[in-house]
């Protein structure tokens, strides 16, 4: 899994987390469906933001959702996901870029693909994706050259690039490749009157992921010698975190000019998990959804009488070693331990999933009007 917006259930709630999972399997299944199962090794948190976007502007319709058979990372249940247009949409896009991603360690020489037998299978790898990509796009009225024009833009433009360059000329090709994706989502929706603006939104997106990707990992390509756009340019951090907060701005104002069906989940990921991106990559951001609740200030009435804790409830017994070991073996294999709440193997206690290790913040900052944002039902604000 790669992509910059990456949300916290607990922040979530039931309700968009259900339509989140949703999209990513349909993804994850819509790229296995049409590519085969090697394919779905590009399932990526951001590809799914298409499928969101298109079913966001045409409103749920009949047959936009199935029944997907159990799945290891679902730990082994069923589940309603997205299927339709703008699934397979966001598979088109996600293969094509991931085969970017391919080409551009190959040309950085990264690990393995330093070797010559290993860059080549990579190469090949990478031509099939962009080929599978095409014909997907294809059927979908969706022409992919443009992001791979982007992709073999971006490779120039770095090589010309160097102190005084203003970053946005590096972050151009990025930006131009998310606003087609964005926009084209309106045509299948039947909305497009809504292009413009989702082109808008998509453009300062690509600029965020550009720009959040090159902090995230300036340190580490300090240490192994590796091009980042913010240390070739000479462009601050502080002048880094001044244009993703612009860019928050903008995707905000871009997405008030859209005509949604439901914007709910859109809202959500684009206006308040953005922003927790930006934060979480600039270091501003810490996760409290297990601190005590507290009463809001202002509240009225008499503090509350305190009858001390509840009861705890009856505890069951600890497994021995080996049946916990057998179960310990079980969940991993299945993967529950990374993806639903659990019994620990041996003390049997409540454990949650580790990927529900998050970001959530006290505070998340946020400035869309919408009043109480952290634990907001925003339906769009």
């Amino acid at each position: 899994m790669f992509g910059i917006v990456r949300p916290c259930t607990h922040r979530l709630g039931e309700r968009f987390k259900t339509e989140w999972m949703a999209h990513l399997c349909g993804l994850c299944l819509a790229l296995r469906g049409d590519h085969g199962q090697f394919a779905r090794i590009v399932t990526n948190y951001d590809g799914l933001l298409v499928s969101v976007l298109t079913e966001a502007q045409s409103g749920p319709a009949p047959g936009s959702r199935r029944t997907a058979g159990p799945c290891p990372l679902r730990g082994m249940r069923t589940a309603a996901v997205a299927n339709g247009e703008g699934a397979r949409l966001a598979a088109a896009v996600s293969l094509v870029l991931a085969s970017a991603k391919v080409r551009d360690h190959v040309a950085d020489r990264d690990g393995l693909l330093a070797r010559a037998p290993i860059a080549l299978a990579a190469r090949r790898v990478a031509r099939g994706w962009d080929r599978a990509g095409a014909r997907t796009g294809a059927s979908l009225g969706f022409d992919t050259a443009v992001l791979v024009d982007a992709v073999d833009r971006q490779a120039g433009i770095e090589t010309l690039a160097g102190a005084g360059t203003p970053v946005l000329v590096v972050t151009e090709p990025t930006e131009t490749a998310t606003a087609a994706a964005f926009a084209h989502t309106a045509t299948l929706a039947g909305r497009p009157g809504n292009a413009p603006a989702l082109a808008e939104a998509g453009r300062y997106f690509g600029r965020l992921a550009h720009l959040l990707d090159a902090v995230e990992d300036q340190a580490a390509d300090a240490a192994a010698g590796a091009w980042n756009p913010l240390t070739a340019t000479g462009t601050p951090r502080a002048e880094a975190r001044r244009l993703c907060d612009d860019a928050l701005r903008g995707i905000r104002l871009a997405l008030r000019e859209v005509d949604f069906a439901d914007s709910g989940l859109a809202h959500r990921l684009l206006v308040h998990e953005l922003r927790t991106s930006v934060d979480r990559a600039f270091g501003t951001a810490g996760c409290a959804h297990t601190a005590p609740d507290r009463a809001p200030e202002g509240s009225f009435g008499p503090p509350p009488v305190d009858f001390g804790p509840p009861p705890a409830p009856p505890r069951k017994p600890r497994r021995d070693l080996l049946p916990g070991c057998a179960v310990a073996l079980g969940l991993f294999c299945t993967c529950q331990l990374c993806c639903t709440d659990h019994e620990g193997p041996w003390s049997r206690e409540k454990k949650e999933a580790w990927c529900n290790n998050c970001d959530c913040g006290p505070n998340c900052n946020c400035d869309c009007g919408c009043g109480d944002c952290c634990c907001c039902p925003c339906d769009g604000c």
